[in-house]
């Protein structure tokens, strides 16, 4: 698990079959490296969130047959 903060939504006009329709997210962590996640949750930009990452992700994205290895798990509240 890891904190990060979202920059905002990535768009993508091919994906391949095992990411379905997801939403996807660029994330920034606090020395600025970028990663994407899935986001079963609507993060916004700016919000601060956890991931989940390894096998875990795929169950935290809440159907096990999409292709994930970093996923949003939680939405940070507070300053």
């Amino acid at each position: 698990m890891d904190i990060f903060q979202v920059e905002g939504p990535l768009v993508c006009t091919r994906r391949i079959d095992g990411l379905q329709k997801v939403s996807l997210r660029l994330l920034r962590d606090a020395n600025g490296k970028r990663q994407v996640a899935t986001d079963p949750l609507g993060a916004r930009a700016g919000n601060r969130v956890f991931t989940v990452n390894g096998s875990a992700a795929r169950y935290a994205q809440g159907d096990y047959s999409v292709l994930t290895d970093l996923t949003i798990g939680g939405i940070i509240d507070g300053d």
